[in-house]
This record gives C-alpha cells, sequence and structure tokens, in this order.
C-alpha cells in the first residue's frame, strides 16, 4: 500500500502486515529515508527503499513490541542507519537513545520530532513528522489509533489502570500539540490484538479523531472504565516477544526446511506433533490428513497457531506448493518460530502413508444449524452439542442460546469439557470453526463446522442470547 505524496517530494510508504494486524512505514523526501516499527522479514522494506531509489538512513521503535519480532536492529545493521529507542528502554545493543523533545533531522526538510507518548507501554514514543519544520503526521504507533487506542494490560494487569491513565492523556498531548490536519499513522489497529477495541477507518487526522475518538471525546474516568472492561484475552505467544525484542533479534532464517515423507509425517502425526494444513478451509474439509490442523493461509495463521501450541513445540507444515511453505515460513517468522521442524508439499492422497489416513470433514451453515436444532432430520447428525470458539467479548456480545463456550485458543486443553455427543461448531466467520473441528476430530469426536457468518444466525432462525 503506498500513500500519495504528502508534500511536494515527501511521501509514506505503507507497509501491510494484514496477518497480524500491523503496519510498518517508510517516509522519504526522495534522498534518505525513516522507516518506523518495521517487521522481522526486512527485505520487503529494503525493496521499497530501493524501488524509491533512497538510502535508509534512520530506523526507529514507538515501543518494545508484544506481537511480533522487530526487525529494526537487523535493518539498521544491514543498512547501516542510526537505530532509535526509547533511552529508558536501556537495551543492550547499540542503539540512539530517544527522548522527549527530540529533533531528528534526517535531511534539511525531513525530520522527526520525539513524542513521549506512554500508555501501551511505560516508555511508549510516537514521532511527528515535519517538513521544513512544520508538522504533518505522526507515526503512534500503539498510542493514539483509528477511534481507539493500544491496550494497557500487555505489561501486567497490575499495570493497567495506570496505563490507562497515561493512555489518555498521551492521546491528547498529541491531540493539543499537533494541528488538526496532521495525518495518523498507527502501527496497530489493523485487527491486532494490541488494540484496546477494534479500530475503525484506514486513514485519520488528528481533527477527525477528536469527534470519534474516546480517548479525546470522554472524561479521564470513563476512558479508563471502558478500556479497562472492553479488554479480552490476547495471544500467548506475546509472552515472549518484548524479551526478544529488548535483547536484539536474530537474523530471519528463510531457507526451505527438511522435506518430510509421507511416513514422517504419519509418525509426527501418531506422536501428536502439530502438523498444519496451510490449504483453505474449503480444501481441508473436502480431504485431509488425519490428526492435521486446518489453519489456512487465507487467514491469521501465525496469530492462531502461537496461541494454540505449547511454545517450543515442533511444527511441521503441509502445503499445496513450496510457495505456501515459504508463505507460511515468512508469517511464523514474524513471531519467533524461526524453523519449522519438516514440511510437506502435496496432494493429501500424496502425502497419505496408507489411504486410512484420508478423512474429510462434515460442513453446514447456520440455516442447517436451525433445522437441526428444531429436531428436523437430516444428512448430518443431531447438534448434540453447539460449540462456540469465538473470543470472550465476541460470547458476551451475542451467542447461540443454549452453547458452550471455550474460546479456540483454550480447546486443545479443554477439549475433555466438551460434552458428549454430535458437536457443531461455529465461530465468526468459519476459519476458527475449521481449525477447531480439526482439534476435535483428532480428538476422535464427531464434528460438523459451520462455515458460515456468525452475522446470519439470528436470520437464519437460531435463537441468540446477549450477555455473560
Amino acid at each position: 500500500m503506498t500513500e500519495r505524496p504528502l508534500t511536494d517530494g515527501l511521501r509514506v510508504e505503507v507497509l501491510e502486515t494484514s496477518s497480524l494486524g500491523d503496519r510498518s512505514y517508510l517516509a522519504t523526501d526522495g534522498r534518505r529515508a525513516v522507516v518506523v516499527d518495521p517487521q522481522r522479514d526486512i527485505d520487503r522494506i529494503i525493496a521499497a527503499a530501493g524501488r524509491l531509489g533512497v538510502q535508509i538512513a534512520l530506523v526507529l521503535e514507538t515501543h518494545v513490541h508484544n506481537d511480533y519480532v522487530s526487525g529494526g536492529l537487523e535493518l539498521a545493521r544491514l543498512t547501516g542507519a542510526e537505530y532509535g529507542i526509547a533511552a529508558a528502554d536501556d537495551a543492550p545493543f547499540e542503539h540512539l537513545p530517544l527522548r522527549d523533545g527530540d529533533l531528528l533531522e534526517v535531511t534539511d526538510r525531513l525530520r522527526v520530532r520525539v513524542v513521549a507518548t506512554p500508555g501501551h507501554t511505560f516508555h511508549h514514543l510516537s514521532y511527528a513528522l515535519e517538513d521544513a519544520g512544520e508538522a504533518i503526521g505522526v507515526f503512534t504507533g500503539g498510542s493514539l489509533l483509528y477511534g481507539t487506542t493500544g491496550r494497557t494490560d500487555l505489561l501486567g494487569t497490575e499495570h493497567s489502570e495506570v496505563l490507562a491513565r497515561h493512555q489518555y492523556q498521551s492521546a491528547r498531548k498529541l491531540a493539543d500539540l499537533l494541528p488538526a490536519g496532521a495525518r495518523i499513522w498507527p502501527t496497530h489497529g489493523f485487527g491486532s490484538f494490541c488494540s484496546a477495541t477494534q479500530a475503525s477507518g484506514d486513514s485519520s487526522t488528528i481533527g477527525e479523531q477528536r469527534s470519534v475518538n474516546p480517548a479525546l471525546s470522554l472524561a479521564e474516568h470513563d476512558f479508563v472504565e471502558t478500556t479497562l472492561s472492553g479488554l479480552d484475552a490476547y495471544p500467548a505467544y506475546y509472552a515472549h516477544m518484548g524479551i526478544r525484542n529488548i535483547t536484539g533479534p536474530e537474523p530471519v532464517d528463510l531457507r526451505a526446511p527438511a522435506e518430510a515423507t509421507p511416513a514422517e509425517l504419519a509418525e509426527r502425526l501418531g506422536r501428536g506433533e502439530w502438523v498444519v494444513d496451510l490449504r483453505s478451509r474449503k480444501a481441508y474439509v473436502d480431504s485431509h490428513l488425519a490428526g492435521t490442523i486446518s489453519l489456512g493461509l487465507d487467514g491469521p495463521m501465525a496469530t492462531w497457531l502461537g496461541w494454540m501450541i505449547e511454545w517450543g513445540s515442533p511444527i511441521t507444515l503441509v502445503g499445496e506448493s513450496s510457495e505456501q511453505i515459504a508463505d507460511a515460513q515468512r508469517e511464523l517468522v514474524r513471531i519467533g518460530i524461526d524453523r519449522p521442524a519438516a514440511a510437506a508439499t502435496g496432494q493429501p492422497a500424496e502425502l497419505a502413508a496408507d489411504e486410512s489416513q484420508l478423512v474429510s470433514t462434515m460442513t453446514a451453515t447456520f440455516t442447517d444449524l436451525a433445522a437441526a436444532l428444531d429436531g428436523e432430520p437430516g444428512a448430518r447428525p443431531n447438534a448434540d452439542v453447539v460449540l462456540d470458539v469465538r473470543t470472550n467479548n465476541e460470547w458476551r456480545a451475542s451467542h447461540v442460546d443454549g452453547a458452550v463456550h471455550i474460546p479456540l485458543y483454550e480447546l486443545a486443553d479443554r477439549i475433555d469439557e466438551v460434552p458428549a455427543g454430535s458437536v457443531w461448531v461455529h465461530c465468526g466467520s468459519g476459519y476458527r470453526a475449521a481449525a477447531a473441528a480439526s482439534l476435535l476430530e483428532s480428538a476422535g469426536r464427531t464434528v460438523v463446522a459451520v462455515d458460515d457468518a456468525f452475522g446470519a444466525a439470528q436470520s437464519s432462525g437460531v435463537a441468540l442470547t446477549a450477555g455473560a
């Protein structure tokens, strides 16, 4: 994604990482460039700089990231750029220690002013982009997002309230410091679990946020109360990201993993290892190897895999092509899963050591579920159990009357809690339902995956309940 030039010769290049809900940025005057919050696979950023014909002179981090491993240190090493992070984070590697008010002059017209904006973390910084001394935008990291702010509980729930108060003050500091027309370029808020609530919109300005952002429209007490009450669980792998970033991540290794034969796949499945099927859920339900887990590349595969596995467990990737394997590796290194144990490519029939390994998964719509709940006979098993694997906030907003709730990220450890009988499992769209169905099938359960949007449940005749 490329943004139009902001002024004559000054532009900001946006590098999306949609699978994690984040953005990185490259700002340039056509000669030199500043990179903010780079993801670990820095080849994308180097390619963008090469396409624009600019030299990366400065790499900046808004904070020590919790949702991905940063590529900032390696990018600075490879390009010779200065690497700026908060002085208070006291990183052990060579860096430019930054403090509130520092002015970084990249060229005579491209300048960055450091603004302390604690809240998402204690030492969080934002960076006001100046063109010839005029602030034209601000890189806000996990501070001021589109219609929301970054969550405040990632450093421990004991810090949530004080950080929420900091977040409120930081948002207002930015609004007071910058002109109404200044653009906002957040790192989080595009599906990232680092957002306090779901962000809205694809671009915004300080002026627009003054009327729609709770941090700028609510009283402090109300903002803090609303923020804390809306916080939901976040991915378990976050616990490993901060320490990796502050100690200095290693360079990325994207060499192809060892190739697994059908016999080796069968052995890994027999040991109960994580063997991840990267194909779409449509392809998965039609045919797959028994025991594999459906986490297609058409969804946030890395987020859910990193959330569900025991950290450090061996992971084997199964895809239709070497390109799928490479794409999955790129996704996984972003969250610190560096080397898959093995990989295999091909169709399930080609990867099966024995035909008995080939299985399929029954699917349904919410219309089918409504009929099953009404006792209408059909080709599928009875809906003895309706299992909802969405998040806690989704469940509280509305859920199927009488359903059992176990979030996907807890299901592997709580399958024994699923009541006896045939299980109809659903989520918000079908992606998580397919993953849950694969876990249930591996545990020997009879399962139907509802591959449908939850928004269609009520109009399909399914009775819904709101509240816990």
